[in-house]
């Protein structure tokens, strides 16, 4: 389960954070002369469609098949990894992107994006650490360096999933607030001329 936090609250925010916006541009300018690529691209970087995304590939990658076969496929594993990580970057993208031509969400927009930014993952969360029988059989059977038993080591994971879901996305609000406060006093600054 950490890992999967990883892949999806950390590593595609940290991107999309460093990324300067002549890169992301530069790397996203050849989608721009394929119409249909322009179009994909366009829609799969606005709020809802980002986020439906994310979900969509949040809830099928924790049902038990989809799970079980990424355990017991490395292929299987990678494409998870692949899915869960493009979706995080686009789910992301209403709040991080530095790119001119898919830009970010205003500030307003971003910070009610983020209240429901973290509704898929406390819901897989909710999935698994209220279960009444192990959802995952390969985890059932695996040896464990702690006396928990499966169960129990099944609802530890999605209480480490449900703590992060909401924690993530509340720091990140916190940084837009204080980002468009401080906007709007520069506004109000230079509407003033006062110095700074």
């Amino acid at each position: 389960m950490a890992q999967h936090l990883l892949l999806t609250l950390i590593a595609p925010s940290c991107l999309l954070a460093a990324a300067p916006a002549w890169m992301v541009d530069g790397l996203l300018a050849p989608l721009r002369r394929v119409p249909w690529l322009n179009a994909v691209a366009r829609v799969s970087t606005r709020a809802i469609p980002a986020l439906a995304l994310y979900a969509a590939a949040l809830v099928a990658w924790h049902l038990p098949g989809p799970f079980g076969a990424a355990l017991e496929s490395h292929a299987w594993h990678i494409v998870e990894h692949a899915a869960l990580t493009g979706t995080a970057l686009l789910a992301w993208w209403p709040v991080l992107s530095s790119s001119r031509l898919f830009p970010a969400l205003p500030y307003g927009a971003q910070l009610l994006y983020l209240f429901a930014f973290g509704m898929p993952m406390t819901v897989v969360a909710a999935m698994i650490t209220g279960a009444e029988e192990v959802l995952y059989p390969f985890y059932a059977e695996a040896a464990r360096a702690t006396g928990m038993d499966p169960l129990a080591d099944q609802r530890l994971g999605g209480i480490l999933m449900w703590v992060p879901a909401g924690v993530v996305p509340l720091v990140a609000f916190t940084i837009v607030f204080f980002r468009w406060a401080a906007a709007e006093a520069d506004d109000v600054a230079e509407g003033m001329d006062c110095p700074k």
